[in-house]
């Protein structure tokens, strides 16, 4: 069975991988807990453990399960950053005085006011009193840190705000000591209270928590622009009357009224009346699509033009949007392969930090330092090596750039999917509906006999035609109809099967089917070269035209495969066509290999041949037809028109009908991993660099040594530059 999980109390890596943890101890559960998303994806044996278990575990591990609804729980964050600002600033109003009176009689090259009364020298008792009562509420207010720390550490799960914890409880602590015997008689010990670096550290780190909560809130924002799409409210007719209801009211069968400028609240088909309607976003085509009776539209977008009524098909959970929301929150919450290497560094980071801040003050005292020098090497250390960082890395970039995807129609179904697909190196590609409309239309009109007009030949075969069912028929009558030619009743209609049909229009015998059937004398060799299907017309006994037809290209195919061609990515067609028409297809796509003349149980096996020399393989079709193969690919793109977004075969899904969205998937996926790996380098680098200064090697050597409090605005400011460089995922070119 398997479980999402919101997850509160989470603060850092540290925490996700303790909580992790505690549940894959759990018999029976396979756990994956992301910071970045604040859930935990849960599969786990019924038979053997409980949902009750689970969130005891959570719980055991000092941390709870959230139960709103998705609305609720943004409100929630909301008002959580809203507390946390609060705290920043009640914070800084007490430190800011604290680190000037603790600070300003150290600097000498600068004369700064100065009470005279507060000095150390002047009133050292009350230089301590002012300093302990100013640092103890900035303690307060950061209660948390002690509170998750402390309890992390006792629970042999040491995170982030164990370090904290660690490092501002000895300093305070060291200071208290100093403090009680300046209340004795040693006055000099006034020159060596540590309460501004404990009061600075903790403002710093809250500041480096605001401002990476606040960036990190933006990193969904793609999310939660789809979330807000839908209008509330929807206006039905039942018992013959219009009234409105809340959107989440509307039943599948209602017919729904919508106006210019409203958005469609569900999904279904029109009724009756015709509008331009703006899909932008769910294909990420900004260009209005012609909608009118029969057509279907989709929840949250955009009615233009003209007012319509509908049937409500699908509501709720299955309409196109809430398969999208779902769809990119999965992905967003998924982790990459990538991310295991930070997992499994911050699970032993903790740990290890705490041991070399140890290790570094023994080795320190040993030295001959004294014990304040021991104890600013303790807290520099423990301070400095923040694993937040690292942790969020990985995730933020993967939220980014999913919800960078799913704003131009791209829909990975997976982090694993997002970042696999950088790697593509040959892209095969189904011809019919994939590079092709997937649709036959009149390609060529060529006139045999000057007894008729053009005009006249192509109103008595579309006449003719009408009733036809065959898909050349229908491409006959389309044509006709663009043209605006005249159709004409037909009688005496008669199909055969494999051959063509025969009427009479307006007085006039009409026979129109293959060569054979109406016995023309005519090559049709060069337009089969090209792909095209000739259709021959007879009218009372006279061979007249002859009108080509064939699948035409997308309008994208051939720049997708440029594209393509361009990121030195080799490109296939595989068709079930047979070798003329597929490789004329691909000529005018562009593409140079051809498999064609395969049935659709053979792709799959055509896939693993294009695999066999070590290509890493996507393969782009429908989704249906194509199932195996795409899933036999080490990638599957399924191509849809906002219909198909659920097939379960594909690891990206196009939501609209352009090629070019594939090599964008491709693109934003290695955009994203450049991203992923600049975050971990910056992240690694940093730590790799700053435990050993701040374990005084450069100390040792002549060097300077690190300040905790620098030590601790180094920390904030390593974890917001990493969400910050993941957000240049909305700005990167793709």
């Amino acid at each position: 069975m398997k479980k999402t999980l919101k997850i509160g109390g989470m603060n850092c890596a540290a925490c996700s991988v303790s909580c992790q943890r505690a549940l894959n101890k759990l018999d029976g559960v396979s756990a994956s807990v992301n910071i970045a998303t604040e859930k935990a994806e849960i599969e786990f044996d019924k038979e053997k453990v409980s949902l009750n278990d689970i969130e005891n575990a959570i719980k055991g591990a000092g941390f709870f399960v959230v139960r709103d609804d998705p609305a609720e729980i943004e409100r929630q964050k909301a008002a959580q950053l809203k507390s946390q600002r609060r705290r920043l600033i009640f914070s800084l109003i007490f430190t800011i005085p604290l680190f000037y009176i603790a600070m300003a009689p150290m600097i000498s090259f600068i004369p700064l006011p100065y009470p005279n009364f507060l000095r150390p020298e002047v009133n050292p008792r009350l230089f301590a009193a002012v300093q302990i009562v100013l640092a103890v509420p900035v303690m307060i207010a950061g209660y948390k840190f002690y509170t998750k720390g402390f309890s992390s550490l006792f629970k042999l799960s040491p995170n982030m705000d164990s370090l904290v914890a660690v490092g501002t409880s000895a300093a305070f602590i060291y200071s208290v000591y100093k403090t009680i015997l300046i209340f004795g008689s040693d006055v000099h010990s006034a020159h060596h209270l540590y309460f501004e670096s404990t009061a600075v550290i903790i403002a710093l780190i809250q500041l480096g928590k605001y401002l990476e909560a606040n960036s990190k809130g933006k990193t969904g924002e793609a999310i939660k622009k789809l979330m807000n799409l839908s209008p509330k409210t929807a206006v039905i007719i039942r018992n013959g009357k219009e009234i409105e209801i809340s959107a989440e009211e509307v039943e599948i069968g209602d017919t729904v009224i919508v106006k210019p400028g409203e958005s469609f609240p569900v999904d279904g088909v029109i009724v009756s009346g015709s509008t331009s309607v703006d899909e932008s976003m769910l294909t990420g085509e900004s260009m209005p699509v012609s909608k009118q009776a029969g057509d279907k539209v989709f929840g949250a977008t955009v009615n233009q033009t003209g007012s319509v009524t509908y049937k409500a098909e699908k509501v709720g959970s299955d309409t196109v949007l809430a398969q999208i929301i779902k769809l990119v929150e999965e992905a967003s919450g998924s982790k990459a392969p990538i991310a295991k290497l930070a997992d499994k560094v911050a699970a032993v980071f903790v740990p290890s930090v705490i041991g070399i801040a140890i290790v570094s003050a023994i080795i320190w005292l040993i030295a001959g330092k004294d014990i304040e020098f021991v104890l600013s090497i303790f807290i520099s250390v423990l301070v400095i090596a923040c694993p937040c960082a690292l942790g969020l890395a990985t995730p933020t970039a993967i939220i980014v750039g999913t919800g960078r995807g799913a704003s131009m129609g791209i829909l990975f179904k997976n982090a694993q999917a997002l970042e696999a697909a950088g790697k593509i190196n040959t892209v095969v590609f189904d011809k019919t509906g994939t590079i092709t409309e997937g649709k036959p239309r009149v390609t060529d009109f060529i006139r045999i006999s000057d007894k008729f007009t053009e005009d006249e030949i192509i109103s008595l075969a579309a006449s003719a035609e009408k009733l036809s069912e065959h898909p050349l028929g229908t491409a006959i009558v389309e044509y006709a109809q663009s043209k605006g030619a005249e159709l004409i009743p037909s009688e005496n209609f008669d199909s055969v099967t494999g051959s063509g049909i025969d009427c009479t229009v307006n007085g006039k015998k009409i026979k129109i089917g293959n060569r054979s059937f109406i016995n023309a004398d005519y090559d049709s060799a060069p337009l089969a070269d090209m792909g095209k299907t000739p259709v021959f017309v007879e009218i009372d006994g006279v061979f007249s035209a002859v009108i080509a037809i064939a699948d035409t290209i997308k309008e994208s195919s051939r720049s997708a495969i440029s594209q393509l061609e361009h990121m030195n990515i080799k490109t296939y067609m595989l068709t079930g066509d047979n070798e003329k028409t597929a490789h004329a297809i691909a000529s005018q796509a562009g593409i140079d290999n051809v498999i064609a003349e395969v049935m659709p149980d053979e792709k799959a096996a055509a896939i693993t041949k294009i695999k066999s020399d070590g290509s890493f393989t996507a393969m782009v079709g429908d989704g249906i037809n194509d199932a195996p193969a795409l899933v036999t690919a080490d990638i599957g793109i399924a191509v849809g028109g906002g219909t198909d977004i659920a097939i379960e075969s594909a690891d990206i899904v196009l939501v609209q009908n352009n090629l070019e969205a594939a090599s964008s998937a491709i693109k934003l996926s290695r955009a994203t991993m450049r991203n992923i790996r600049e975050n971990l380098f910056w992240a690694f680098f940093y730590n790799i660099i700053g435990i050993p200064i701040a374990a005084g090697l450069l100390y040792a050597f002549g060097g300077v040594l690190l300040n905790p409090m620098l030590a601790a605005a180094a920390m904030s400011l390593s974890s917001v530059s990493v969400v910050t460089n993941a957000l240049r995922l909305k700005k990167v070119k793709i």
